[in-house]
């Protein structure tokens, strides 16, 4: 099973007045990203657990696609037949959701030939990896077929070239980029000749929802995707920093502003040892290319690279390497406007949260760092949820009242799939641009801990069973 992830925005263009050796000119801000599974786990916890909204599906041969939206956020779940030839649905019953008699013919134009096979999963690559993943982060952009031709000139491998879907409510071209991050490959998707809700060959379940209508849930408030961490080797962020800023046009966001250009945002002590570099879409007018940043509705998603230090032993990074077996996505951040509210319901349905020690919340700076942002520490510890001053940025006294602090409250759900590998954040920012920086190593403790715990946990069960056999 795969899954899709899209955010949408406003619908606004980077345009390049000189354009660089890069697709940038190409781009437009709104974007899908799409992440993969071996089973219905993840498409019954997105609705159960999560709280987004099935709303769109696809059935075609051995192969199923679920689309579902919270917000701006919209994740796409592909499933494939078990070897019993029975697709599960999102409680574990036979599937319910079956293809409309009246449902829109579609039809694959051009490009590779299994593509052309209705029965393959659209616009991702059917690859099979050994383990649940997330593995493609997917921009829309103009004209595919430009930037396909010019990131090939440039020495990019396309898994699938330009493919063009088409159905009554028009046409959609799509190409499918391998990037330098282990398994992640870029979905680059033109939608500007069709008018349907979503994509060709998808049936809308329900039309409000695709539209970005629906009922807001002020219960668990999620907006949009916020940014994306990618887990990656040792000496390798300046190979995939240059990738993206040759290509894609993106630029350096610093985390702190004291970080260093060439080591990025690095703690080494304490058993710690991680390094963090942060990147977003090039912003700076000079290079001629232009974003409408006062719409205070767009939306932008960082990316983050996360590789580990070798002076303080293995740690989770390692571990994500490790039990994933490639460089890929380590988690993606979901804006919420109510963190407290979101945890809450999640809480309530299941979702397991990490808890940093119980000392975090009650050294006597922290506390007071919270009531200053007019939150209770016995509420944020309920949930595990961390703040985070931006005290770079802040220049307010300690006395100014909670409006006029710059912070950030965050909170980290255990791993979602079956492997210790991928797993969601919760972030609701005040104003703050960081990514938690105070909050690095409670989070670090709390995760060294449980890995330490299942680690443990392992080793007992297989010594269980060691006995068992040996007493049989």
């Amino acid at each position: 099973m795969a899954a899709t992830v899209r955010q949408t925005s406003t619908g606004a263009k980077i345009n390049a007045r000189s354009p660089p050796a890069s697709v940038t000119d190409h781009l437009v801000r709104r974007s899908l990203r799409l992440a993969k599974s071996r089973g219905t786990k993840i498409a019954n916890d997105l609705v159960s657990k999560f709280k987004f909204r099935l709303f769109a599906s696809r059935h075609a041969g051995c192969s199923r696609q679920l689309a579902f939206r919270k917000g701006a956020a919209v994740f796409v779940v592909n499933e494939r037949r078990n070897r019993s030839g029975d697709t599960r649905t999102l409680n574990g019953e036979p599937p319910s959701i079956a293809r409309r008699p009246d449902a829109q013919r579609v039809q694959v134009l051009g490009g590779a030939r299994d593509q052309g096979d209705p029965a393959r999963c659209l616009y991702d690559v059917s690859a099979h990896f050994p383990v649940d993943t997330v593995s493609n982060v997917c921009f829309e952009v103009d004209d595919v077929e430009r930037s396909f031709s010019a990131l090939r000139r440039l020495g990019c491998s396309f898994l699938v070239p330009p493919t063009t879907v088409q159905d009554e409510g028009g046409l959609v071209t799509y190409s499918v980029v391998k990037s330098v991050v282990g398994n992640v490959c870029h979905t680059l998707l033109d939608r500007t000749r069709y008018e349907g809700l979503f994509l060709p060959g998808f049936d809308v379940l329900d039309r409000d929802c695709s539209r970005g209508d629906e009922d807001e849930d002020t219960s668990c408030p999620i907006t949009h995707f916020d940014h994306i961490t990618y887990a990656c080797p040792r000496k390798t962020t300046h190979q995939v920093m240059r990738w993206y800023q040759q290509l894609f046009g993106f630029q350096r966001f610093f985390i702190d502003s004291e970080e260093d250009v060439d080591e990025g945002f690095v703690i080494n002590q304490e058993g710690m040892g991680l390094r963090l570099t942060a990147m977003e879409y090039w912003k700076c007018s000079k290079a001629g290319i232009v974003l409408p940043s006062a719409d205070k509705k767009e939306t932008d998603c960082k990316f983050v690279i996360a590789e580990s230090l070798p002076e303080q032993g293995r740690n989770q990074v390692d571990s994500f390497l490790e039990q994933h077996g490639a460089p890929g996505i380590q988690h993606i951040g979901l804006y919420t406007e109510n963190i407290v509210s979101s945890a809450h319901a999640m809480a309530g349905a299941g979702v397991q949260f990490f808890s940093p020690p119980a000392a975090y919340y009650t050294e006597v700076g922290k506390q007071q760092e919270m009531e200053r942002a007019g939150h209770k520490p016995q509420i944020l510890a309920q949930y595990g949820i961390l703040l985070d001053t931006d005290l770079h940025q802040d220049r307010s006294p300690p006395t100014a009242s909670s409006e006029n602090r710059r912070y950030l409250l965050q909170v980290f759900t255990k791993p979602i799939f079956a492997e210790d590998t991928f797993f969601l954040e919760l972030i609701e920012r005040r104003g703050a641009t960081g990514f938690g920086e105070g909050n690095i190593r409670a989070l670090w403790r709390s995760v060294q801990a449980y890995m330490e715990n299942e680690r443990r946990d392992s080793q007992e069960e297989g010594s269980t069973k060691s006995v068992h056999t040996a007493q049989v």
